[in-house]
């Protein structure tokens, strides 16, 4: 190894790394593991062996190392002999301001974020194309370990002991509370994913609901799934993107959907869901954000799992809605729940990786493996977090104080939703 011991050297001053190279050479990075305190949280920075199975591996790491250590690991490259793959994101992720002082990344981040606009481009058919990289993926896939209701988004936790179950179904409370639905109201879902939501305001609150899906499997899936919960008649499902909806509802709800509009699109966004909204009518935007400023999305990411996705700065978000006339009743910040999401899926995804694997290949396995492990870390001491934005036409939209939220949610929870 060449190039990247001066690097490695240089950025790792908490925990261990030690590489094993093609040619039986060891190399040893770091003082071993250790405390530290990071995000307000005590992190152990962990001692990791990792087996480097080529001697191309050093190069492609040191000019990407998200991508390259990603890929390589996802081809069999990459090996652990000592920890695994999350204890080598993690050991990354606490010194990670180092790794960005490198002369050559720094150059790097800066291309990346000029050019981010031009990889977040979606317009009407290539968002389509985009979503269905992800979600078009078989149903019995994300089956094997989501919970039951299917809902692939943040849950609401009012503690890391409460059970994935009981936190997903206390977001799906939470938002119908927000939004104060009431029997008869017409709601528009943008990007309903599997129909949870939809099915759960059909059921719990009386709503005309329709949902909005670029996915042709996920649609065909939620449809099923309204029918079997006894409200096909009250829940429709609709081919479209958001861009090409006409029409008035009452509520306007979109989970999770945002960090695939693009940040050239988001006025675009914006303005949509206003001429979407009846004169009272109010909406609530559910989406990944940064706590920092404007960035891009990492390679990895951008090339495997969400392409053309981003999570915005709050600053980006703003700057579009204060062009709309829409006024910004409320915004709520969840900023470790989606750790404790991610924690619950990637356990329950370890737990069926023979099945996984089995389905969808070792490749794959490794590939979302490597996604839920890098997600999970960076919301839990990285600069992710989930926020919840309440929109309407005019300031009055929902009442002046938010103990009304609570005070529905105890109506909904009191009659078994």
């Amino acid at each position: 190894m060449l190039l990247l011991p001066r690097m490695l050297k240089s950025f790792i001053r908490h925990g261990r790394l030690t590489v094993l190279t093609p040619d039986s050479g060891r190399h040893v990075f770091g003082p071993g593991p250790g405390d530290l305190t990071f995000a307000g949280v005590v992190k152990t920075a962990p001692s990791v062996t990792v087996r480097f199975h080529d001697e191309r591996i050093e190069r492609e790491l040191f000019l990407n190392p998200e991508l390259a250590l990603a890929e390589g690991y996802m081809d069999g490259r990459i090996d652990f002999e000592e920890g695994t793959i999350h204890d080598l994101l993690t050991l990354f992720w606490l010194q990670r301001q180092e790794l960005r002082k490198q002369p050559l990344q720094k150059l790097i981040r800066s291309v990346r974020f000029r050019i981010r606009r031009l990889r977040m481009h979606n317009p009407l058919g290539v968002a389509g194309r985009r979503v269905k990289h992800h979600y078009d993926i078989p149903s019995d896939f994300y089956r094997l370990w989501l919970d039951e209701t299917m809902t692939y988004s943040c849950a609401y936790w009012h503690s890391p002991e409460v059970g994935l179950e009981a936190a997903q179904q206390a977001k799906l409370r939470h938002i119908a509370a927000k939004l104060r639905i009431e029997p008869g109201m017409t709601v528009l879902d943008i990007g309903s994913g599997w129909g949870e939501l939809a099915i759960y305001l059909a059921r719990a609150c009386g709503a005309k609901v329709t949902g909005l899906n670029v996915s042709p499997d996920q649609m065909a899936a939620a449809r099923k799934r309204a029918e079997s919960a006894g409200v096909g008649e009250a829940v429709s499902f609709i081919n479209k993107d958001y861009r090409e909806l006409t029409g008035t509802f009452d509520r306007v709800v979109s989970v999770g959907m945002m960090e695939h509009v693009g940040v050239a699109h988001y006025l675009e966004y914006f303005e949509k869901i206003r001429d979407l909204l009846t004169p009272d009518g109010s909406a609530l935007v559910h989406c990944i954000g940064r706590v920092g400023p404007p960035g891009f999305t990492g390679p990895f990411f951008d090339k495997y799992i969400f392409p053309g996705g981003y999570a915005p700065a709050l600053s980006e978000v703003f700057a579009a809605v204060e062009q709309t006339g829409l006024w910004s009743s409320d915004c709520e910040f969840w900023r470790r729940h989606y750790h404790w999401t991610l924690e619950a899926w990637r356990a329950r995804f370890m737990a069926q990786r023979p099945a996984v694997v089995a389905m969808m290949g070792e490749r794959f396995a490794r590939m979302w493996e490597f996604y839920l492990c890098a997600c999970s870390i960076s919301f839990d001491i990285g600069g992710d977090m989930v926020f919840q934005l309440l929109l309407g036409p005019h300031k009055s939209a929902v009442p002046v104080i938010r103990d009304y939220i609570q005070d529905d949610e105890k109506a909904l929870a009191a009659r078994g939703f």
